[in-house]
């Protein structure tokens, strides 16, 4: 495993790098080796039809934080292989937090597990949980 000197600013300019992240509010608000927090407001144009954070965007910042977390513990570019989102309750929040950490990380593979919180009226409430199975990728891998 490669150490990194600094995970959060590191990550920090990978997020700044990712138009979609842009696009979203993605902030990166914490990062050590393993773990990694993720935060986004809420906006309108990221909800659905009945106005709850869509399943997509949910799906997009547990990802998003798994890839962070698998990323400071193995210093390499990874890529999703495998998602899977649980949807527990309807997201309604002012803000949404993403935590995420390594389970075990590999040469080639990271196991990660995220939970996403909603911050409404200063009450955090899990919304949804999920894994990733992650591939580690050469340096010099096409994309």
């Amino acid at each position: 495993m490669k150490t990194i000197a600094d995970p959060i600013i590191m990550l920090r300019a990978i997020n700044d790098s990712a138009a979609f992240n842009r696009w979203c509010g993605f902030e990166v608000t914490r990062a050590v080796p393993g773990e990694v927090e993720l935060a986004m407001p809420w906006r309108p144009e990221l909800g659905q039809y009945s106005g709850f954070l869509h399943a997509g965007v949910v799906t997009a910042l547990i990802d998003t934080a798994c890839g962070y977390a698998a990323a400071t513990q193995v210093g390499a570019r990874v890529l999703a292989s495998h998602v899977a989102i649980n949807c527990l309750r309807p997201a309604v929040g002012e803000r949404f937090v993403a935590k995420a950490r390594v389970l075990r990380a590999g040469r080639q593979q990271v196991f990660t597990r995220g939970e996403l919180y909603a911050q409404h009226q200063g009450e955090d409430k899990l919304v949804a949980s999920g894994e990733t199975l992650l591939c580690v990728l050469a340096a010099d891998a096409a994309a």
